[in-house]
């Protein structure tokens, strides 16, 4: 043999030996290392899962009453793989389809459209879901309307209808609570790529709906449950052969609140109220929020936001035209939570507070000049009042800012004053945050705004966020402004070159306005609450919370949840007794007198502070009203605020009022606790009893209608001329405008209906309001309508 054919032999042994070894290398990997993952695979391409949804549980009250339940809907769901494969991707079949359902085919479509997807509508209109998951796209749907659509399936393919559970919104008493509340949607694949290989019986699937907002999201795995899994054996032709396991679907559990749906009902009627006193004298007072917490606690008994909207909503998936509408009105994010605005002088009592821990004498002497000057600056008290040498509680009572700013700039002078460096003293700024002003205060609710509080550190921060910006800005002259009006340019081009250079500095004239509450300093109405709260109790900061506890759906304690200390307060003793005190005074006697008076305040007194918010470019102010009582011996802490309302006295004072009269009873000058809209007089100790059969037992024979008198309840529609929000209308029953309703709002989402409203701002168009009181006319509502009243 030829050493030319041993090589040969040679190279094609060591090939041999490599292709043996390689596939033994294989097969030792596929049996031994990765034997286990294969077997899997093998299992389920021979089992198929059948899932039977769980039902979603349900959201109470304190009392029992649900506040969200569930309902059978039939409900029409298009498979967009489907669609794809036909020729003109489902148009004819989309355009056949918003026939039978009676809805536009092009909404049908960007329902469909995947969020991100080009052409794509915003959340939530967009399906966020997962994209093997059919998309509902009408509910409540007529059966003989599903029948026709079923029995047509080679004209609807891709198109089914079946029976699902829905949310319902009970509303009790007509609380509304949409903010608290939350919806639900699609699962997002990006949730369920998060539970990669997870095999629990509890994990997300891609039908899944979940909570998208509220306490829907919050306590969305309680709420959630398990379902029912049936696990079938398949031959290689696809039939079953056997079941290898079967679980039953668990219920959700369900989620008793500290909320009080009677009390919450008179919240948001009251801020309403507010809201329409100061759109009656001519300020546009578009946004606004009211806060009820028990101060022995953190729980929060009723929390409302306008402008707000029917939860109702989100069933089934909200349409374009819903959501932009929600978007102009701004009515989507909570201001009780998520809003934040500058309190104004109801932050005195942190100044207050600062102060006494600084060694001020809080029972001394303080001038109250018409006005305080440092340099060339003047700040002025709330129209130039001056009082002369007064106490501090005066100062609170009557609301003196004079006294407020010089003990700021003593104060600043004190750190240092323009020399001061990051590590002075800011005991105003330091008392806020002590009290738990400008951070989360750990609400259980998702997407909490922190605030901010004016300080020297603050502005620090801002500063070097910003300098970069307010140089750009001082180059470019702001070139659009100077288009228009080259003052405004000039003075924006200064502004800007004065805080690049030295816009960390924390000036005098900063720590005089931060003193009151304005400045850069922004709270939720919430923060501000708790804050009361807390001088109230004596000095403990809570934790607010809403959920009380979980039950399962037969009644068993899953949870229950204790208050939550934040911490207590280092303000001491002396000076918590000394607001206390001092908020008294401003409601017998200070600003906070005239929407109290004739209440019985010897029996029950009410600490209060006002507060009216300057807002740059706005003509108003935003009006505030802090509270809490009985000032000798507290219980609630009710704060009240409406976005350029005016005046705290005269808005939102009398709503607060009627806050405390539902809670105490109070009717005139007669306190009568049974007469309370809370059930003995107090928020309940007890966890509401759920039968076997998961029906909660509420007291209240009839919830969700109008209160007529202390024992009386019916329908919205047995109330002749009444309007769907239960305020009265017109007194002739046979008007040809039906349920009147003067606020303009006759589908009772708490806003404006578009055909009142065109700019969309929210409040009632001139045309419509000709006398200017802020309602809806009855002449121009018929003109409008083309009937006669």
């Amino acid at each position: 043999m030829s050493e030319r054919s041993t090589l040969r032999l040679i190279v094609l042994g060591v090939l041999l030996v490599s292709l043996v070894g390689t596939l033994l290398a294989r097969l030792f990997y596929l049996q031994i290392v990765a034997g286990e993952e294969y077997r899997a695979q093998a299992a389920s391409n021979s089992t198929r899962e059948v899932l039977t949804p769980s039902v979603r549980g349900l959201i109470l009250d304190q009392r029992g009453r649900p506040l969200v339940a569930n309902r059978t809907s039939l409900v029409v769901f298009v498979d967009r793989s489907v669609l794809m494969r036909e020729p003109d991707d489902g148009d004819a079949v989309l355009l056949r389809l918003g026939d039978a359902l009676g809805k536009d085919p092009k909404d049908i479509g960007e329902r469909l459209m995947p969020c991100g997807s080009e052409g794509a509508p915003p959340l939530p209109v967009c399906w966020d879901g997962s994209p093997y998951q059919p998309v509902p796209i009408a509910k409540d749907v007529a059966p003989e309307t599903a029948l026709k659509i079923m029995e047509r399936r080679d004209e609807f393919p891709g198109v089914t209808a079946q029976l699902e559970a829905v949310r319902e919104y009970p509303a009790p008493f007509d609380a509304n609570l949409a903010h608290v509340l939350g919806y639900v949607g699609p699962v997002s694949q990006e949730q369920l790529d998060e539970q990669g290989d997870s095999a629990d019986p509890a994990r997300l699937r891609a039908r899944d709906l979940v909570g998208r907002n509220g306490l829907e999201a919050e306590y969305d795995s309680a709420l959630r449950g398990v379902p029912g899994i049936l696990t079938l054996a398949i031959d290689q032709a696809g039939r079953v052969t056997g079941t290898v396991s079967e679980s039953e679907p668990v219920a959700g559990n369900y989620v008793v609140t500290h909320i009080d749906a009677h009390l919450q009902a008179v919240v948001e009627q009251s801020l309403q109220e507010a809201v329409k006193q100061a759109r009656s004298e001519g300020n546009k007072a578009p946004t606004g929020a009211a806060v009820v917490v028990d101060v022995r606690n953190g729980a929060v008994l009723a929390m409302a936001s306008f402008p707000t909207y029917d939860p109702k909503i989100w069933v089934g998936g909200i349409s374009t035209t819903d959501y932009e509408r929600l978007l102009r009105t701004k009515a989507l994010s909570s201001n009780a939570v998520q809003g934040t605005f500058p309190p104004g002088s109801t932050f005195k009592v942190v100044t207050t507070a600062a102060a006494a821990r600084e060694g001020y004498d809080l029972y001394g002497t303080y001038d109250c000049p018409a006005d305080y000057t440092v340099g060339s600056q003047r700040f002025r008290n709330f129209e130039s009042a001056g009082y002369g040498p007064i106490s501090l509680a005066q100062a609170l009572e009557v609301s003196c800012n004079t006294v407020f700013y010089r003990i700021a700039d003593e104060l600043w002078l004190k750190a240092g004053g323009l020399a001061a460096n990051s590590q002075s003293p800011d005991p105003v700024a330091e008392t806020a945050a002590e009290l738990g002003l400008g951070q989360q205060s750990g609400l259980d609710l998702p997407n909490e705004a922190a605030g901010l509080v004016s300080g020297r550190l603050e502005k620090l921060q801002t500063w070097e966020e910003r300098r970069d910006g307010w140089g750009a800005d001082a180059k470019s002259g702001f070139a659009e402004v100077r288009a228009k009006n080259p003052q405004l340019a000039d003075y924006y081009t200064a502004l800007a070159k004065e805080n690049c250079v030295d816009g960390f500095r924390w000036r005098n004239g900063d720590a005089i306005n931060a003193s009151i509450g304005q400045g850069d300093t922004s709270i939720t109405p919430l923060q501000l609450a708790m804050t009361y709260a807390a001088i109230a109790n004596g000095g403990t900061l809570y934790q607010p919370q809403i959920a009380k506890a979980v039950l399962s759906s037969t009644g068993e304690v899953v949870q229950e949840f204790a208050p939550v200390v934040r911490r207590e307060i280092d303000v001491s003793a002396e000076a918590l007794e000394f607001l206390r005190a001092s908020l008294s005074g401003v409601t017998y006697e200070g600003t906070g007198r005239i929407p109290f008076e004739g209440f019985p305040l010897d029996r029950i007194p009410i600490a209060s502070k006002t507060g009216s918010a300057q807002v740059f470019g706005e003509k108003a102010t935003t009006a505030w009203y802090a509270s809490f009582a009985p000032a000798d011996n507290p219980k609630y802490a009710v704060v009240m605020m409406v976005t350029q309302g005016g005046t705290g006295s005269g808005t939102v004072g009398p709503g607060v009022r009627s806050i405390y009269e539902a809670l105490f009873g109070v009717s005139g000058d007669t306190v009568d606790v049974t007469r309370s809209v809370l059930v003995g007089g107090e928020p309940s100790d007890a966890l509401p009893v759920v039968r076997p059969d998961g029906t909660p037992v509420t007291p209240d024979p009839q919830p969700g209608g109008v209160l007529i008198d202390d024992t009386t309840t019916m329908d919205d529609t047995a109330l002749s001329g009444a309007a769907p929000d239960g305020t009265a209308g017109t007194e002739d029953p046979t008007s040809v405008l039906g349920d009147y309703d003067p606020y303009g709002d006759w589908d009772g989402d708490g806003i404006v209906d578009e055909q009142f409203d065109l700019d969309g701002d929210g409040i009632i168009d001139e045309q419509f309001d000709l006398d200017g009181d802020g309602l809806l006319d009855e002449q121009a509502a018929a003109a409008a309508m083309g009937v006669s009243p």
